[in-house]
């Protein structure tokens, strides 16, 4: 090892990330008489901080050695660091001090490194059992860092408290998708709850994001502030893991604990790591329940923005996979069944044996498909989303589901208050009162093992509607094809033909950024005054309904349309 000298940050670095009055607060703590501190008890008590002649020293002093430490690796002249200060950092927020923190050590840092050395890329690791709503902040909306943070959460009525700290708060603006929070809804959490959620999310995302500089900070067995038991070997694995990244380049800034043996034994093993040294081998263990549901949340939100991530690898099924059922194999069964019952629709068989295998029963089709003049073709996919509420115009719909929640974090099935919604049911029926045959194609795959579902669906769905023009619609009676898209389901149509879209008023490809050109190939935009997917095609219906009329009355005299 090679010993780092400390000193204090400069006002100039720590105004990257802090305000100028925020400079000065924390300054005039130094110059605070007796009767000042006493003056002021109320304040620093209600903002968690202690104070004391020697704080401002200890601030910038311990906010000047990480940025050393992260300044050395950044620069290579060390492949790895250990930054070992107080006071700690990551509460601190850019225009107040709180939590025991004053000036965000690892934000300043990550902001020096990224001004004056060519690192731009940096993953910041935040394991304290408390969320770093300080380091978030400083990030929230920067994709040049990915923010991530494993902490006890509690539904938001942990320290710091509030929503902050949720899975989905996950950044905003040009920064949304780089803040990734795993929040533990209880004390307790083991060494294989935090494995499982670095295998299951924090490496995937990392790996994705790919890092030029790791710094990272601690939570610990027998901290009685934090209740949380990762024992130092879980440590080690953990850095073990992360040293992979960035080329090796790892910052570790140990700022959190409140049990000195717990941080001593946890700092000793984590030095190791950082020496070379390989970590002591784990017993057998398996995450508990509410650590694998916390993973799976954070997978399913957190997969809007990495294509990494696999909500379905991480679904909890409690050891019974043999016998259970994912909800979205249910309501596509149901589905069948519905379309079979009620409207007489039978299944069309897929020509390939992974096409059967992923998308059987899913694609249907009424008995007429060879007889009509008019073919409606609809591609979609099952969504399945939560709300906490349902209104009376829902009353009628019946292939999502709502479920009452208490939280976003915690699953809690009220059937009394639960609804499926399908918009087909009103499609279907106009389909129907206009003498059209129908073909619908539910592109939700079935599960596949390292399977990724975006990637399936994107090429199966192209192969499926290929398949459906080939050897159905070329070789029904149908002079006038429809095509008609919803949600994932537009793109294998876009591929297929150019044609009509309807959508929100809101949708992005309406935005003033988006140049006249770009919306050629789309042909006739609608904007529909609609957010919700599952409204959308009944806001549209009329508007659908008046544009294949016209069409219709206009190609009546032509083969197609």
């Amino acid at each position: 090892m090679k010993w780092l000298p400390i000193r204090p940050v400069k006002k100039e670095e720590a105004m990257l990330v802090h305000s100028e009055d925020h400079w000065e607060k924390v300054q005039a703590i130094q110059t605070m008489s007796e009767e000042d501190r006493i003056d002021t008890e109320d304040y620093y008590e209600q903002l968690s901080l202690y104070v004391m002649p020697g704080t401002t020293r200890a601030a910038l002093l311990s906010c000047g050695g990480v940025v050393e430490a992260c300044l050395a690796v950044a620069r290579n002249e060390l492949k790895k660091t250990f930054a070992i200060v107080r006071p700690p950092g990551h509460h601190a927020e850019p225009d107040e001090h709180m939590g025991f923190c004053f000036f965000n050590n690892v934000a300043v840092a990550a902001r020096v490194v990224q001004q004056i050395t060519p690192i731009k890329k940096i993953m910041i690791l935040d394991w304290d059992v408390h969320h770093g709503n300080g380091t978030q902040r400083a990030f929230n909306d920067d994709p040049s860092v990915l923010y991530v943070s494993i902490h006890r959460y509690e539904q938001g009525m942990f320290y710091p408290c509030g929503p902050f700290g949720g899975l989905q708060s996950c950044g905003e603006g040009p920064g949304l998708g780089y803040s990734v929070n795993i929040p533990w809804p209880e004390k307790g959490m083991t060494d294989a709850d935090y494995i499982h959620a670095f295998q299951k999310v924090v490496m995937p995302i990392a790996m994705e994001f790919s890092p030029e500089l790791v710094i990272r900070f601690d939570a610990a067995e027998g901290d009685d502030l934090g209740e949380c038991h990762v024992s130092p070997t879980g440590y080690a694995h953990m850095t073990h893991m992360l040293s992979g990244l960035a080329g090796g380049k790892l910052v570790v800034a140990l700022e959190g604990g409140y049990n000195l043996d717990s941080i001593s034994n946890s700092a000793l093993a984590v030095a190791g790591v950082l020496l070379g040294e390989a970590p002591a081998q784990l017993p057998p263990m398996v995450a508990g329940e509410a650590a694998t549901e916390t993973v799976f949340l954070v997978a399913r939100e957190q997969s809007k923005y990495w294509k990494s991530v696999d909500p379905k690898a991480c679904e909890p099924r409690e050891g019974l996979e043999e016998i259970s059922f994912s909800i979205p194999e249910i309501l596509k069964a149901h589905r069948q069944h519905y379309l079979y019952t009620q409207h007489d629709m039978m299944q069309i068989p897929l020509i390939t044996a992974e096409l059967e295998k992923r998308f059987s029963t899913q694609i249907m089709c009424t008995s007429d498909l060879f007889e009509n003049e008019t073919l409606v073709i609809f591609v979609h996919e099952l969504y399945v989303f939560f709300s906490s509420k349902i209104d009376d115009s829902d009353q009628n719909l019946s292939g999502n589901l709502r479920l009452e929640l208490q939280s976003s974090t915690t699953f809690n099935v009220e059937l009394e208050r639960s609804y499926l919604l399908d918009f087909s049911k009103e499609l279907i029926t106009w389909v129907k009162k206009q003498g059209y045959s129908l073909v619908d194609a539910n592109l939700f795959p079935k599960p596949a093992v390292n399977t990724s579902r975006t990637k399936v669906s994107e090429d199966c769905g192209r192969d499926i509607v290929t398949y459906l023009w080939d050897n159905y619609v070329q070789l029904s009676n149908a002079r006038r094809v429809i095509l008609m898209g919803h949600g994932p389901g537009c793109r294998p149509i876009l591929e297929l033909v150019e044609r009509r879209i309807i959508l929100p008023a809101d949708h992005r490809s309406l935005g003033p950024h988006v140049k006249p050109k770009d919306l050629k190939r789309h042909g006739e935009l609608v904007p529909i005054d609609e957010s919700q997917p599952v409204k959308l095609v009944l806001r549209a219906l009329p508007a659908i309904s008046q544009f294949v009329n016209q069409q219709l009355g206009k190609k009546a005299a032509t083969p197609s349309a």
